[in-house]
């Protein structure tokens, strides 16, 4: 905050002014009289005076540049700023600290040197910066003010009216353009004819805000966002990947309180979306009291950077919302290593500094001169936790290899349920082994492998695996990072495609969990495709899925339905010559005798 004496700074014997901004080309009485700005006073509960705004006039027009004052509830001027002819940039307030139910306690006065109303500048600064009023004061020909053009934040409402903000990126094809307004604006009129009383409308927006706010209940602690996709082909096909974050947001315990898409000519190399689309999201952010802001994409590291410079909400992509899933859902010792590894892959690319905070020395012998930044320890420690991490599952293939050796001499075949996310893999093991495997109706509820025996109609013994699911755009770290256990796999004999057939991805499913087959080098076992949650489809639907992609039909909750499943793989293990060597889950928890299907 600057002092308001009026007097200027001195800093080692050289005067320095309290005026910010664009000084360059005025003369010293220009900034002096600048200067006893900061000795005015404005009346609380006036939103300006006449004569302030007489003074702020003529000095906009003799400079011939706009001039923006910060006042406080108090009435007193905090910032002085000088612009150009037609804008001005208010200075960096993130630093003063602010409560969750109020806004700043600042309000801009500034001058408009061509009589227009409030820009979309103005109405972006006083959403950002959470001010408690925007004006602008036409400056007239002969420097006398003109109308003052007002408004204010005002809290969610229902039935708020829609506005489209101008600017440049949005599409007409962007449904996502579109926000209830958060201003609210006050009839243009003279300074002196200002009746509002300025104390008691903040008082009551702030009331309004904290009610709004406090339908949260106390005890609910999770995390509310925003969901923002960016296409450059169809908004039907980023919209169908949004509902998937969507549903990846619900399985980490997040609060989804809207979902923005935008569609581009190309994505913006900065910041995803461009400026002024990031700006609206954050309005929007603001206005719904989001906590972070999910982008479908995945962020590179200056992309990150970017958008974090622009706001203080957490802001995280897809690949961050997977990861803190999996984060959720280990329960073994591997999986966290696992979890753990993948998540220090992510980080250390993004890792940055910002103030002098990061620029810390080391002490002692050899941590004289420059030394050594707080960054580059935190980077050299998480490049020495990776190598040990890396160690540790290289540990655990050798183990598992050794595993799998000693288990050829069993001879049992093995059968692996693959497929994507929330497909029912867990549930069709609970039913095909009487298990209780734990499976809910969200995405990766299961993550560690599990193991159980089966016997088949035919009565032949085979183990049968359950697996991690797939997802699209799977992590490559997360894949790296899960080899060990996704090499569980390369033992079966034959693999169970799950599919959801209540999906309206079907196709994308199906393509993604081939794609991630491929690069596990596992294409070439044998695989049964069979669709899950048959009880949800009409009878048409289901012979069109049976001939279009000569499918098997189950549900896994119908112990009925699995008996063309078995009978399918007892013949596809029949035909096999020679079978490979078993291989078991990390569980290698065996129900015996083995559970029968007839």
């Amino acid at each position: 905050m600057l002092a308001s004496s009026g007097n200027a700074r001195i800093v080692e014997g050289i005067a320095i002014s309290n005026v910010e901004g664009n000084l360059q080309g005025l003369k010293p009485n220009q900034i002096h009289r600048l200067e006893k700005l900061y000795k005015r006073r404005i009346p609380p509960r006036e939103i300006v005076t006449h004569e302030f705004a007489r003074q702020l006039s003529e000095a906009s027009r003799e400079i011939n540049r706009q001039i923006g004052v910060l006042v406080n509830r108090n009435g007193y001027v905090e910032h002085v700023v000088v612009g150009n002819a037609h804008s001005i940039v208010l200075p960096d307030l993130k630093r003063v600290r602010m409560g969750a139910d109020r806004f700043r306690g600042l309000r801009c006065l500034h001058t408009h040197l061509s009589g227009e109303g409030l820009t979309q500048d103005d109405l972006t600064d006083l959403a950002l910066l959470r001010l408690d009023l925007m004006a602008a004061i036409d400056v007239r020909s002969d420097g006398l003010p003109g109308l003052v053009r007002a408004a204010h934040l005002v809290p969610v409402r229902n039935g708020a009216r829609k506005v489209k903000p101008a600017t440049s990126d949005a599409t007409d094809e962007d449904p996502g353009a579109s926000f209830d307004t958060p201003f609210e604006f006050l009839e243009p009129c003279g300074p002196s004819q200002l009746d509002v009383d300025f104390i008691d409308l903040i008082e009551s927006l702030e009331e309004e805000l904290a009610r709004a706010r406090h339908v949260r209940s106390p005890r609910d602690q999770r995390d509310r966002a925003i969901l923002v996709g960016v296409t450059t082909s169809s908004i039907g096909a980023a919209q169908e990947s949004l509902d998937e974050l969507k549903e990846l947001a619900r399985s980490s315990g997040v609060v989804v309180l809207d979902s923005i898409v935008q569609r581009r000519q190309k994505l913006d190399p900065r910041s995803l979306v461009g400026r002024g689309k990031l700006d609206e999201i954050i309005i929007r952010s603001l206005q719904l009291g989001a906590d972070v802001i999910i982008f479908d994409q995945n962020l590179t590291p200056a992309q990150m950077r970017v958008i974090n410079e622009a706001t203080d909400l957490k802001i995280i992509d897809r690949t961050q919302l997977i990861l803190d899933i999996f984060a959720q859902r280990a329960q073994s010792r591997e999986g966290k290593i696992q979890v753990e590894l993948a998540q220090l892959k992510y980080m250390l690319p993004r890792l940055s500094g910002s103030g002098t905070e990061m620029s810390r020395l080391m002490g002692g012998i050899g941590g004289r001169g420059p030394g050594e930044s707080k960054l580059e320890v935190d980077r050299r420690r998480v490049r020495d936790r990776i190598h040990q991490l890396e160690g540790q599952i290289e540990q655990i293939r050798t183990s598992r290899q050794v595993q799998r050796t000693r288990r050829q001499r069993r001879g049992l075949p093995v059968i692996s349920i693959v497929g994507y996310t929330n497909a029912g893999k867990s549930t069709l093991l609970n039913a095909l082994t009487d298990s209780t495997v734990v499976a809910e109706d969200r995405m990766f509820a299961t993550l560690d492998p599990t193991s159980r025996r089966l016997r088949l109609p035919r009565d032949q013994e085979v183990i049968i695996n359950d697996t991690v699911g797939f997802i699209r755009d799977l992590p490559p770290d997360l894949i790296s990072a899960f080899r060990a256990t996704l090499e569980e796999m390369e033992g079966s004999n034959v693999l169970i495609h799950l599919v959801d057939a209540s999906s309206t991805q079907i196709e994308d499913h199906i393509s993604s969990v081939h794609k991630i087959l491929e690069e596990l080098k596992l294409s070439g076992i044998p695989r049964v495709l069979v669709f899950n949650k048959a009880d949800l489809l009409g009878t048409d639907e289901l012979e069109n899925m049976k001939r279009g992609f000569e499918a098997i039909l189950i549900s896994a909750l119908d112990r009925k339905s699995l008996l063309p499943l078995t009978r399918r793989v007892s013949e596809m293990l029949e035909r096999a010559d020679d079978l490979p060597a078993a291989s078991f889950g990390r569980d290698e928890e065996l129900v015996s005798p083995a559970r029968a299907l007839n």
